[in-house]
């Protein structure tokens, strides 16, 4: 283990900076090995203090530095490997510097970097001090003018705001400036260079403005940016409706890049996307690949308020953007897909991400009180749970008051850099309301679990309720206090018929009692409805109330969670040997009367076809073991698959897609039935399900139905799956994103020799693991999503992850971080497993010249 560990940043030694930029002028001179970069900053004290000047600065070879005109002297200024010292500089003042830059040996990706042939920049966290010295905290916000020239082949040149000027530089090459009126720290910089294809369109805004769109793409691309530009002007239409915000730029560009370690990044007028998350067409891109770039397109525009106009005073307060952002797209997406299918998804994602944080050496709070590298926490607890804060924050105060606090926020803080007391100080305001409780869910980590106990008095037509809750210890805060959390609660009766309509129980100590009168029949509870906060419920209600609420809750986030809980708690005791044959067929026929039900959306229903996923039942187990749960759950789908079969096989037929290609919510849900139906029936290797998977994919017409395929095919196993595999890594060698998936598919089989199959796919020629998409699809996908495998009781997956780990650590730290966190959950399983992974996080930790970002996160996982 390493003697002594890097120091790490704390929120309570936050200091406003010594010194301000208010104007950056920077000029890129580029070339692929040696670009020269001069800025002119012009810079004041902040304060009465005598501090010298510091800029961050990291791999930068200095040229010149001058204050007012004059050249410094080495004697006159101090640079090592992370710092630009100039001592006894004025109260204001004008800094000029020129470095030069190594984009393409730049592996990182982050600063300036060459992606595809083209200089791209990738500057959040701390990239800008990669580029030139700068003071990188987001506290120091600057208006930039940014002149870049380059060959004339180099054909678009782009930077943030609007353009101002361009021409010819001479000698084959050519120039752009740009200038930002906007005042923006130095992490949301970017540029772009290089020869791209466009797709242009305009936005009227509501005041009346014309806004020009341009999606900058690969050669030949723009038409796969279509369904990007669509969702685009649909997130500005939406936020000007729903939150008053309008864009203020004549111009708004996104632009996609082959290798990027994020998935998108909000840079002021200039959005930079993986192009994983911006291309689409139904040959080369699925359902989920629409409803990802239509959420994530949004997201990134909403950062234009909450984000950019408005950003954080610290990184310790990255949830203040992240968490409101997240929680903004969540509400559009909402609208788009429709309200309970979203939610259901948005819920799923937490458990299988946040939840499995929360529940290991990981933890942290949604606004952390220090790191050692900011990159390790971009994580779901910062993003997803920071949304669900917003979300309960919303119902605290209501529609009308969330609505008013984000009006005053907006006014109060714009152009500023500001803090989550700030925030939720505005909702306090406006609503009246003491909201001081509530920040501890800011400060406090871990999963709360609240219990429900119910007592029915026929007589008198009363209900008891009786509400508790606790949250275990993490790591740091061994002592828990409670929170104040909104309890959605309803009920109808044991026939499905409404007791009473929804109502909100703020449970804020470790117990509340309440009594419901009126009630003149047996009540069945309906708890925690639309997920109403990010908490684990534990009801002791019997399984005949969980069948009640399948069948007819008019809540469709529980009547989904009803079947979750059903089969988690029927896999759960098949893995304890403790099978229950009649709880397995009444599932079955539960479930074939939700198929059967006409009314019912069919991506609501593909989604409750869908079982509890193995990391989602490892989580509900203590210890857990991935053998058996994968045993039991399979045992449960085979069940499932052969009651239902003549009703699936009857839905995979009338489902089959005969008209144009839409990727709209109802074609799209439609597709999930189908395909989830088939998914099942691969359950049980009957030769009539292995002719619709057959069949199902030789006639797919589109992406999601040849991945639909060739998925049941691989659950099937076999020499049709082989055969299937080539025949498709054939047809699409050429089309990156596809091959990301075939990847992808790969890392989840679950057959025996998966694991070989993995690492035999590390020597692939189509393999690059330098690249960030094809390392995820990979290596990523088999740790998260491959617990059966992962989880080789001889230890085989977890050394696979860590050589992974240590290789791609060399030469891109951040990529290699976000590898550790499987490793991390060993406390959650047996002691057998649990030693191996171990075994693993102690020889990453122990590894010389070990990147601050994976140091951390191995010290971490050990506990």
């Amino acid at each position: 283990m390493p003697t002594q560990a890097p120091a790490p940043t704390l929120l309570a030694d936050y200091r406003p900076p010594a010194f301000l930029i208010d104007e950056a002028h920077l000029d890129f001179d580029l070339a692929p090995t040696a670009t020269r970069v001069k800025a002119r900053l012009a810079i004041r004290r902040n304060g009465d203090h005598a501090e010298p000047l510091r800029l961050n600065g990291e791999r930068l070879t200095p040229i010149s530095v001058a204050v007012d005109g004059r050249a410094l002297s080495s004697a006159e200024r101090e640079i090592d490997a992370e710092w630009l010292a100039i001592p006894g500089v004025p109260d204001a003042f004008v800094l000029e510097t020129e470095v030069e830059i190594d984009p393409k040996g730049n592996s990182a990706l982050e600063g300036l970097y060459i992606s595809g042939g083209r200089f791209c920049t990738q500057c959040e966290a701390e990239g800008f001090r990669k580029i030139t010295w700068f003071a990188d905290r987001p506290d120091v916000m600057a208006r930039f003018t940014v002149r870049v020239e380059a060959p004339a082949d180099y054909r678009h040149l782009l930077s943030n705001g609007n353009r101002i000027e361009a021409g010819e530089a001479g000698d084959g090459r050519h120039y752009a400036v740009w200038r930002d009126p906007f005042p923006k720290p130095c992490y949301l910089f970017a540029m772009v260079a290089g020869e791209l294809d466009v797709l242009e369109d305009t936005f009227v805004t509501a005041s009346g403005r014309r806004v020009d769109l341009r999606v900058f793409v690969d050669l030949g691309m723009a038409p796969r940016a279509a369904y990007a530009m669509d969702s685009l002007k649909r997130a500005m239409r939406w936020d000007e409706e729903t939150f008053g915000r309008e864009y203020d730029l004549d111009l708004f560009m996104i632009v996609a890049v082959r290798d990027f370690n994020f998935g998108a990044m909000e840079n002021k007028g200039l959005n930079i996307f993986n192009s994983s998350l911006l291309l689409a067409d139904p040959e080369t891109a699925t359902d989920a690949d629409y409803e990802r770039i239509e959420g994530v397109v949004a997201h990134e525009y909403f950062h234009n308020w909450t984000g950019n106009r408005i950003t954080c005073r610290d990184w310790f307060q990255l949830c203040l953007k992240e968490g409101l952002t997240v929680f903004r797209d969540q509400s559009f997406s909402a609208e788009q897909r429709g309200e309970a299918v979203q939610r259901i998804k948005e819920v799923k994602a937490l458990r299988a991400r946040q939840f499995s944080e929360d529940a290991g050496p990981l933890a942290h709070p949604v606004r952390p009180a220090s790191y050692l590298k900011i990159d390790n926490f971009y994580t779901a607890t910062i993003y997803e749970k920071g949304a669900e804060i917003i979300r309960m924050l919303k119902t605290l105060v209501g529609d009308a008051d969330f609505r008013r606090g984000t009006d005053l926020y907006f006014e109060r803080w714009d152009g500023c850099a500001t803090t989550v007391e700030a925030f939720i100080e505005c909702f306090a305001e406006v609503s009246a309301k003491d909201l001081t409780a509530f920040f501890a869910w800011y400060e406090q980590a871990g999963t709360p679990r609240v219990s429900l106990e119910t007592r029915y008095d026929a007589v008198a037509g009363a209900l008891d309720l009786i509400l508790g809750q606790s949250t275990a210890p993490t790591p740091g805060q061994p002592d828990k206090g409670p929170l104040p959390i909104p309890v959605a609660l309803g009920l109808i009766d044991e026939d499905g018929r409404p007791l009473r309509e929804t109502e909100v129980i703020v449970l804020d100590s470790a117990e509340r009692q309440i009594r419901w009168t009126g009630i003149d029949r047996p009540p069945v509870v309906s708890a925690l409805r639309g997920f109403s906060a990010p908490v684990i419920l534990d009801n002791a209600a019997p399984a005949k109330d969980a069948y009640a609420l399948l069948a007819a809750d008019p809540d469709l986030f529980n009547r989904w969670e009803a079947g979750q809980n059903l089969a988690r708690d029927l896999i759960l005791a098949m893995a304890g040997g403790r099978p229950d044959e009649v709880g397995e067929e009444r599932l079955a026929e539960a479930m074939g009367r939700s198929l059967d039900d006409q009314a019912a959306d069919p991506a609501f229903k593909a989604l409750l076809m869908a079982l509890p996923s193995e990391s989602d039942l490892a989580l509900a187990s203590a210890p857990a073991d991935p053998a058996a749960i994968h045993e039991a759950r399979e045992a449960l789908r085979m069940r499932l698959a052969v009651h239902l079969g003549d009703r699936l096989r009857y839905l995979h037929i009338g489902l089959q897609d005969i008209g144009e290609f839409s990727p709209g919510a109802r074609d799209a849900g439609r597709r999930a039935l189908r395909n989830a139906a088939l998914e099942l029936l691969a359950a049980d290797p009957h030769t009539l399900n292995r002719d619709h998977a057959l069949g199902h994919l030789e006639a797919a017409a589109n992406m999601t139905d040849a991945m639909g395929g060739l998925a049941a095919l691989m659950l099937l196993g076999g020499e049709d799956f082989e055969t299937a595999l080539m025949t498709f890594y054939e047809r699409w060698k050429d089309e990156p994103l596809v091959i990301d998936k075939w990847f992808a598919l790969q890392a989840r089989d679950t057959a025996e020799g998966a694991l070989a199959r993995v690492v035999g796919l590390t020597a692939h020629p189509a393999f690059d693991e330098r690249n960030p998409n094809r390392l995820r699809a990979l290596v990523g996908t088999f740790a998260a999503a491959n617990p059966a495998r992962f989880h080789d009781p001889a230890g085989g997956g977890y050394r696979f992850l860590a050589d992974r780990i240590l290789a791609v650590d060399a030469f891109n730290p951040t990529a290699a971080a976000r590898l550790v966190e499987p490793l991390g959950s060993w406390a959650r399983y047996t002691p057998a497993l649990a030693t191996l992974m171990r075994n693993q996080l102690e020889r990453i930790a122990g590894t010389p010249a070990l990147s601050k970002n994976v140091l951390e996160l191995a010290v971490k996982a050990l506990g």
